[in-house]
């Protein structure tokens, strides 16, 4: 059984006898919860003791392997533009749509405050300044102080500014730099999914404590979380064709047929990278050349996530309305920065570590609890078929995207030896050149 089946089950299983105990009452409910809620909350310590040494690390890592792509060529350099532009457009999204949806289909009043009761011990990571000082606190003064108290944003901000500032050095200390932290990202993953292993002990702990209190109410808020988030999330989704109609001058039709299959791929695996090979099939089908997607489609699969910062500032909004703490703009700008920026370095990890190390710095940028996270990675799986689903068709749309705009779909030899001539990648001699 997956991993991330045995925590679904767990929490399940935990919901759904701590509701049988509330009914059958007696006073051992209150010794079991007891018992059974530091149990939870020790997992979830777990769980965030890894945030800020993984977020740190990953971020200058994927930065690192950004600027590395860049300077491979003009055309990856187009790419990551593209690529950095969709991301806030995605998180941009998340903070116009999910409030709206939540206007139009609110999770019920008696649920919310069940669930609210449920997880008592809750708190707010920390108060959103105001516009001015936050304008000011996005420097910080003391990188290492801005961890400790959880001022996540400024902590971005530095790491991103170390990274990029890297990326400046020669060749040997620059590649020292990124294999301490690559080192200290993978440490980190081990640590990471030792704690995700107990992962079913940790969920059963927390369920059976919000089962035992809540009720049945439980299950009903659980689903309208995935409904919401899954909506916000396929509308990214669907931009992917008119971004190949708009961008790439590709009917809708023939995308939607040629990226049908990729799509499937990416249901079924729930992977971009299982997804490659039909992703390059299906630009091949849109009259993307092998030199234009063999270098974007990789690059994608490897830094670009264009459902990530959609998806999680949803998960950080819908915590915010759950637990009825309104987000102001300040608030919510934050949660946009945050969201854009990590999710260059939450590429490549499975899903549900990424679900914590990518959403809870948002949320704590925005002063919204973590804690109600411990039980909403129990059903990420769900919403993470529109995570892959998306992510795929963005990919191939962005890919046809830049080969149009770039030349490579209409281009013939004298015009490709033209580009090759100028941009300095003609081949020496026949013999490289085959």
């Amino acid at each position: 059984m997956s991993q991330p089946t045995r925590i679904l089950l767990a929490l399940v299983l935990g919901i759904g006898l701590g509701i049988i105990a509330a009914r059958i009452g007696g006073d051992w409910v209150a010794s079991s919860t007891a018992i059974a809620e530091p149990i939870g909350g020790a997992w979830l310590n777990a769980l965030q003791m890894t945030i800020v040494p993984l977020v740190v690390s990953l971020l200058i890592t994927g930065i690192a392997a950004s600027a590395e792509a860049a300077r491979a060529s003009k055309l990856a350099a187009r790419a990551l533009v593209l690529f950095i532009t969709l991301l806030w457009m995605s998180a941009a999204t998340a903070a116009l749509l999910t409030p709206l949806f939540l206007g139009f289909f609110p999770m019920p009043a008696e649920a919310a405050a069940a669930l609210r009761d449920a997880l008592s011990t809750t708190s707010a990571v920390g108060a959103v300044p105001s516009f001015s000082d936050f304008v000011k606190s996005i420097v910080p003064t003391n990188p290492v102080g801005a961890a400790a108290s959880s001022a996540i944003l400024p902590l971005i901000i530095f790491t991103g500014l170390f990274a990029f500032a890297m990326t400046q050095l020669p060749t040997e200390p620059r590649e020292v730099l990124v294999g301490f932290f690559k080192a200290v990202a993978d440490t980190m993953l081990v640590v990471i999914g030792w704690v995700l292993w107990i992962g079913p002990i940790g969920v059963f702990a927390l369920a059976y404590v919000v089962g035992a209190r809540a009720g049945g109410a439980a299950f009903g808020a659980l689903l309208h979380y995935v409904l919401i988030v899954s909506a916000v999330g396929l509308v990214v989704s669907l931009m992917a064709y008119p971004l190949a109609v708009f961008g790439a001058k590709i009917p809708f039709l023939k995308f939607a047929r040629s990226v049908a299959p990729a799509q499937a791929v990416a249901v079924s695996t729930q992977s971009s990278l299982a997804s490659l090979p039909a992703m390059l099939r299906a630009s091949k089908k849109l009259g993307v050349p092998v030199a234009a997607s063999g270098v974007v489609l990789p690059m994608a699969v490897a830094i670009f996530r264009a459902t990530g910062p959609v998806m999680n500032l949803a998960v950080a909004i819908y915590v915010a309305h759950w637990f009825g703490i309104e987000l102001t703009p300040t608030a919510m700008a934050a949660g946009v920065a945050a969201a854009a920026i990590t999710t260059m370095g939450a590429v490549g990890i499975a899903g549900q570590a990424s679900f914590i190390t990518s959403i809870a710095p948002i949320a704590m940028a925005m002063g919204v609890p973590i804690e109600p996270l411990a039980l909403l990675i129990a059903v990420e799986t769900l919403p993470d078929l529109v995570r892959t689903y998306g992510n795929v068709s963005m990919d191939v749309a962005a890919t046809a995207t830049i080969a149009h705009r770039s030349g490579y779909d209409s281009e013939d030899a004298d015009t490709r030896e033209d580009r090759l001539l100028a941009e300095g990648t003609w081949p020496t001699d026949k013999k490289e050149e085959t």
